[in-house]
């Protein structure tokens, strides 16, 4: 702060010429930003005539940047400062802490007891808003888009909005057709592209006003330990920004207006979900009936973990005044945490060969007046942290900008004492978590450390994956799987292609109810497609070959797509308003290929981050009216 001082009565004398033209509301922001040692980026202000656009562009940007946080820019650079100090002295967040594991559930997939809280969920589901954080590009896949866009998998071509849209839509229609909420969250990047994707798909057959897009800011960017706010190189008049974390969307709820509208319309909870694992609503349900059972304020949806898997861990502290709180404390916190107090081994695996500690996947169910409550109390500012790259262990010099960030699952950390904080595990990882998020390259090096790929492949091979083992579980015959490698990844299984729309069964309970399982045999290459809601399978001997089942609005174009890929369809079609009856059918065409890419052949996008092509050279279609 004394170097800002001391440099400040130059730098305010360069300014000073500069504030006749100036409005009252830029002198007032300027002087704070003064006060907090931010001279610098007025430094370079000419006289008054020359670059006065640049001035206002700046002038423009600040005031933006002070409207878009809590509290404005000086709350900002102040707590920036204090957690710039913090870091610097390396001081420990949790000192004093006792770490213990925290009351949960933990589930099979499919057993009874999933069931029964499955069917609980289903039904509380019609008190549930929902929330998609939805603010990043696919980059990092090797995808120029946005990452809602992707497919889900290449049999239907679903995308995840899509899928995410279609199970809110199917969890309303069991509640009598309520047009449950969905709010997403959207970035800079990410915003336009999702509207566009939304109106050009008529919102996925949402009901109008049931989305609304909240739109994240970003949050300037600090160069020192003094928090300097950082100018962006080659362009003196403008500061350098980066995203706030995904934390911005509880803040964004209540500004907006969103979470207390829910409530007074009468939802009970508000379910949060990340872009691209697309079996979250195979899991969540569940954790809606467990948060209904238990009664959980907050309830985190998690998976197994091993003992310093480098992935969060859900864990209740115990702090030195007695007072608790169950939250998610990163890995690398974790094991030190554990032999400073109960466990000079630190994190280690118990019976189950996995950490008593459950992974943190930042899919959340909160209650919703408690959420409400806690808005009021704090603006939806939860804690934020700093983790600047430090040129040096000097720690007086950056490598390059840093600035505070938040994140989504952090909320819990300023809960009220008495407040109830669970989990929901469940036991299978590839039920319920298969992220999409790490390039070709990225997912080739996991995968060699023996850690999950968490790529388009493996988000694709886990969600056939999960259908087979349904309706195995069920009672059906399906064979397979076979073993398979694409981009790199070996060891993978391949099971039979098989998808459905979640309007067509959005729980264990439906899918039992329209498939009789015990009739039903798939082989190792079959592929089946279910996107029509009104089917009902008595008996299906589906041995080689594709079958699609296609709803209203798709029979032209899955006609079409059939004739294109070849020879032996075959349509039936049921009277308006009846279900179409799949009985007694035996299919057996040439079906679709999973043809692997070899590692110079062109590809779409959507093709090369998976690594395979889908050949389709026959299929057999039928189509409800």
């Amino acid at each position: 702060m004394a170097a800002a001082v001391a440099e400040a009565p130059t730098q305010v004398a360069g300014l000073d010429a500069n504030r006749s033209w100036m409005s009252a509301e830029d002198v007032e922001l300027v002087d704070r930003l003064l006060a907090e040692g931010q001279a610098h980026l007025f430094a370079h202000w000419p006289t008054p005539g020359e670059r006065d656009e640049d001035k206002r562009r700046l002038l423009a940007q600040l005031r933006h940047l002070d409207a878009s946080y809590a509290g404005g820019l000086v709350k900002y650079i102040q707590n920036a400062r204090k957690l710039l100090q913090d870091s610097k002295e390396g001081v420990n967040p949790f000192e004093g802490c006792v770490p213990s594991v925290p009351e949960g559930e933990k589930l099979d997939w499919g057993s009874p007891h999933f069931r029964e809280l499955e069917r609980a969920g289903v039904a509380a589901a019609g008190g549930c808003a929902f929330v998609l954080v939805a603010g990043g590009l696919g980059e990092r896949l090797g995808y120029s888009g946005i990452k809602v866009a992707l497919p889900v998998e290449s049999a239907s071509g679903t995308c995840f909005l899509q899928l995410y849209i279609e199970s809110i839509l199917a969890l309303g229609a069991k509640a009598g057709g309520k047009a449950l909420p969905l709010a997403i969250m959207t970035s800079d990047d990410t915003h336009q592209r999702t509207v566009e994707l939304l109106e050009r798909h008529a919102y996925f057959g949402a009901a109008p006003g049931q989305v609304t897009l909240i739109k994240q800011e970003k949050v300037a960017c600090l160069s020192d330990n003094d928090a300097h706010l950082a100018l962006l190189g080659g362009d003196p008049f403008q500061v350098q920004t980066k995203p706030h974390g995904h934390g911005d969307v509880h803040m964004l709820l209540h500004s907006s207006g969103l979470a207390d509208r829910w409530l007074s319309e009468g939802f009970k909870w508000v379910c949060f979900f990340q872009d691209t694992n697309g079996l979250v609503f195979r899991a969540l349900p569940a954790a809606i009936g467990v948060s209904e059972a238990h009664s959980y304020d907050v309830n985190s949806l998690a998976v197994p973990r091993k003992a310093k898997e480098a992935i969060g861990a859900i864990t209740r502290l115990t702090y030195p005044d007695g007072r608790h709180t169950t939250i998610n404390v990163e890995y690398n916190q974790l094991d030190p945490l554990l032999r400073a107090t109960i466990n000079p081994q630190g994190d280690v695996n118990d019976d189950s060969g996995f950490s008593p500690f459950p992974g943190n996947i930042n899919q959340l169910v909160l209650k919703l007046s408690t959420y409400c409550a806690e808005l009021h109390r704090h603006g939806g500012v939860i804690a934020e942290f700093v983790n600047p790259k430090y040129a040096d262990a000097s720690k007086t010099a950056f490598k390059s900008s840093t600035r505070l960030e938040c994140m989504m699952q952090d909320f819990p950390k300023s809960l009220p004492e008495g407040t109830r904080v669970g989990f929901t595990v469940v036991n299978q990882v590839w039920a319920a978590y298969s992220p999409v998020k790490n390039s070709p390259a990225d997912a080739a090096s996991k995968a060699q450390g023996g850690n999950s790929s968490h790529s388009a492949t493996s988000g694709e091979l886990d969600w056939y994956t999960a259908n087979c083992k349904m309706l195995q579980a069920l009672g059906a015959r399906v064979d397979g799987p076979r073993p398979a490698e694409f981009n790199g990844l070996s060891g993978l299984e391949l099971w039979p292609r098989v998808t459905w729309s979640p309007l067509f069964a959005a729980s264990w309970d439906e899918l039992a109810a329209k498939v009789d399982a015990a009739n039903v045999h798939i082989g190792e290459d079959a592929a089946l497609v279910i996107q029509a809601p009104n089917v009902r399978i008595k008996s299906l001997d589906l041995q080689q070959g594709a079958l699609v089942i296609a709803g209203q609005g798709q029979q032209a174009a899955g006609a079409a797509a059939a004739v294109a890929a070849g020879e032996g369809q075959q349509q039936q079609q049921a009277e308006q308003g009846e279900p179409l009856v799949v009985d007694g059918l035996v299919v057996s065409n040439a079906g679709w290929e999973w043809q692997a890419l070899s590692p110079d052949e062109g590809a779409s996008e959507e093709e090369y981050i998976r690594g395979f092509r889908v050949v389709k050279k026959e299929q057999q279609t039928l189509a409800t009216p």
